[in-house]
């Protein structure tokens, strides 16, 4: 067995599904991936299978224990090493080629300009809780002009929304301005998921505590996403067919067997403020029998 790299032979079975000449487009195109941990990390790893020539990647974590259960990178040997130089290492590993830049201090204003220069599409695997970041981010996307996505793995599923230069903006949809840290959290879960397909098999709905930002998950949803997005992703770099920006929402549920593609007045849609509203109470009686808020959710964070 040769110890030659090939981009030709390591991706030559990809060919049927794509032509040689966009199979070499997929290899000129650079995509920034925020987040190395649960979505992100299976998101790279799946498009460096599908021979995308390069990423900029960024995470300012580490691995730990609770990471085995959905974050491909998290091992015994990997174990307190930095997610994103696991991640490159991994990634290098299948195309040495691999035009690749790290962030290893995650995103921030200091350097998220860098992080999106030259780059044809971004991804959004930023952990949920990280709003503000990742507000910045879609809105400097949209600024440059690079479409931007975001897959959540809701339960066993995938919730999957486009934001395109020209579409409804990330903030047009989720309404997170002037909101409390806890009701920006709200609205990016309702956001995410309006219909709400999860809640039918959710056992122990008391796993899910936002104001201690912790809520469970699954393999099955992270791998979901990254399979999901790569075929929307073939679609957008290769404009091969259409991929309904924001309004229009994406869920597939593998344990229901359902996909829903609707179109989604957002968070300024009345339902949606109405649950946020209910949601929101209920959260804060939570917090108010609970004798004390530390988190400062209630007050705005």
């Amino acid at each position: 067995m040769s110890g030659k790299f090939s981009y030709e032979e390591a991706f030559d079975r990809n060919l049927g599904w794509f032509t040689q000449n966009e199979q070499q487009d997929f290899r000129a195109k650079t995509i920034a991936i925020a987040g190395m941990g649960g979505v992100g990390g299976v998101h790279l790893l799946t498009l460096a299978r599908l021979g995308v020539g390069g990423f900029h990647i960024a995470d300012l974590d580490t691995f730990e224990l609770a990471n085995f259960n959905r974050q491909v990178g998290a091992t015994m040997s990997t174990l307190g090493q930095d997610k994103t130089s696991v991640l490159a290492r991994m990634a290098s590993d299948i195309n040495p080629q691999m035009r690749l830049k790290e962030f290893s201090n995650g995103i921030n204003e200091g350097n998220i300009r860098e992080f999106l220069s030259g780059v044809d599409l971004f991804i959004d695997g930023f952990d949920f809780f990280a709003v503000d970041i990742r507000r910045k981010t879609f809105k400097l996307c949209r600024e440059l002009g690079i479409p931007a996505v975001t897959a959540a793995p809701i339960g066993m599923g995938v919730a999957f929304l486009a934001f395109t230069p020209d579409g409804m903006s990330f903030e047009e949809y989720f309404r997170f301005d002037g909101k409390s840290d806890l009701r920006q959290y709200i609205n990016f879960l309702l956001g995410l998921a309006p219909n709400g397909m999860h809640r039918a098999y959710l056992v122990d709905p008391t796993r899910v505590n936002i104001a201690k930002k912790k809520a469970p998950s699954t393999i099955v949803g992270v791998q979901l996403c990254a399979s999901f997005t790569a075929a929307q992703v073939v679609k957008m770099l290769l404009k091969r067919g259409e991929v309904r920006p924001a309004p229009y929402h994406y869920h597939f549920d593998a344990y229901l067997n359902k996909f829903r593609t609707f179109r989604s007045p957002g968070n300024n849609g009345f339902l949606q403020r109405l649950k946020g509203n209910v949601v929101e109470r209920q959260i804060k009686k939570q917090l108010g029998s609970a004798g004390d808020d530390k988190s400062g959710l209630v007050q705005g964070g």
